[in-house]
């Protein structure tokens, strides 16, 4: 079996899978019953001065029969006194001394106020601090969570006030509410942080009820915006986290967050770059329970890669991630149907011929039976045809020869004309 420990910035714990902080870390029963069924570490669900919550709060985006592809919430942090959450904190960290237990803070931006609950919270054992510069909603109106975390400023500002503090590594939490995430980052990076995680959520709005008119979900029939995660923020995440992890400047550890709900996700996760995953949307959605399968999946697959720890995962595929401008213009790869798998639905002649480059053709053989057949000198390689076909094996992309590499940066500069950085 591989080694699933993980020492993410000095923080230790029996394997990456951490539960992020949010509703199933809101108290110490609920923490401890996480680490029973076998999550390696837990995020407390952030602290700071006392909040009141709204009624109806959450709300599921579901796609094409599929439960909860997406997730929106309106909830603010805990509601809970802070010496409550403390002495649970204390609890489970004695129960488990063993498991990562890392205390979410969120406080406004004033250096006295970030020294007080630090040393408050560090004085029950956290093994570490996650500072919330992400929370999109309710906070960020009262000048804290995104609000801070949009402003590289504030966010190596108070990173700094924290560090002054703590005696434990500090990790920053970054919103992707904000065009370049890497700037916020190198903020983070700048005011000394121990390590980064990303991405809180983004803006959203469920939906509308199309009956009443309301908000979804609403609040005595008024609705406001809300923070977007689950699966379908998946592709922004692992965006972010690559961004990070190949930015030449922020050489610290990221814990990955955003539509994680398997070992398949925690591998894409890791392999650009997280040490660690956090985990929400998929828990609340199936339990706590399903951090078994992520596990033995883990394992399974780090045992066929025939790779002994973490550390050989971690960060793989970072160097394939660059530049439009370094890409090779003269790869290609066309679309072939496999006419003994394929079903004759037609999805990839319509896709092909009412949105893509018309190069799908329906003919009939000599036996009078329809099939498809793509011109391959026509076709531009663009993958639509197998993203839209039903059927595994019936579409395969197939690479052919296509000159000598040139990128657009090498085409530029051949011709000498300016190179576009933007």
């Amino acid at each position: 079996m591989a080694d699933l420990r993980v020492n993410f910035a000095g923080i230790q714990s029996p394997n990456p899978f951490w539960l992020a902080s949010a509703p199933p870390t809101n108290s110490g029963y609920q923490v401890q019953r996480a680490f029973e069924a076998g999550w390696g570490g837990a995020v407390w669900k952030t602290l700071g001065e006392p909040i009141l919550n709204v009624s109806s709060r959450f709300a599921g985006t579901h796609f094409n029969g599929q439960r909860v592809a997406g997730f929106n919430n309106i909830e603010l942090i805990t509601d809970r006194p802070l010496e409550e959450n403390l002495k649970e904190i204390y609890e489970t960290k004695k129960r488990f001394p063993n498991h990562a237990v890392i205390a979410s803070l969120m406080v406004e931006p004033k250096q006295e106020k970030w020294h007080e609950i630090v040393k408050k919270v560090q004085a029950v054992g956290v093994d570490g601090f996650e500072l919330n510069f992400g929370c999109p909603h309710g906070m960020a109106e009262r000048g804290m969570g995104a609000a801070s975390g949009q402003v590289p400023e504030l966010v190596e500002k108070q990173t700094y006030w924290a560090k002054e503090a703590a005696e434990v590594p500090v990790i920053v939490k970054l919103t992707p509410n904000i065009t370049d995430i890497t700037a916020t980052a190198y903020a983070a990076v700048q005011g000394g942080a121990d390590a980064i995680s990303m991405i809180n959520t983004i803006n959203s709005l469920a939906g509308v009820d199309i009956d009443s008119w309301k908000t979804i979900p609403n609040v005595a029939g008024k609705g406001a915006h809300g923070g977007y995660c689950g699966p379908a923020v998946k592709p922004i995440a692992l965006n972010m986290v690559a961004e990070c992890a190949r930015h030449p400047e922020l050489n610290v550890p990221i814990s990955g967050i955003g539509g994680i709900s398997n070992w398949q996700d925690t591998v894409e996760f890791m392999l650009m770059g997280a040490g660690c995953v956090q985990v929400c949307t998929a828990a609340m959605h199936h339990g706590f329970s399903i951090v078994e399968d992520m596990i033995d999946g883990l394992n399974n697959y780090l045992d066929g890669k025939g790779i002994a720890a973490l550390d050989g995962l971690i960060g793989k595929s970072v160097h394939t991630y660059s530049d439009w401008g370094n890409l090779d213009l003269n790869y290609k790869v066309v679309a072939r149907i496999n006419n003994d798998v394929c079903i004759n639905c037609n999805k990839c002649h319509i896709a092909c011929e009412d949105t893509s480059h018309q190069c799908i053709d329906m003919l009939t053989a000599e036996s009078g039976a329809a099939y498809l057949k793509v011109r391959e000198e026509d076709c531009v390689g663009c993958n639509l045809c197998s993203i839209v076909c039903p059927v595994d094996g019936a579409i395969d992309m197939v690479e052919i020869p296509n000159g000598e590499p040139m990128t657009w940066n090498e085409r530029q500069a051949a011709i000498k004309l300016p190179i576009c950085h933007s």
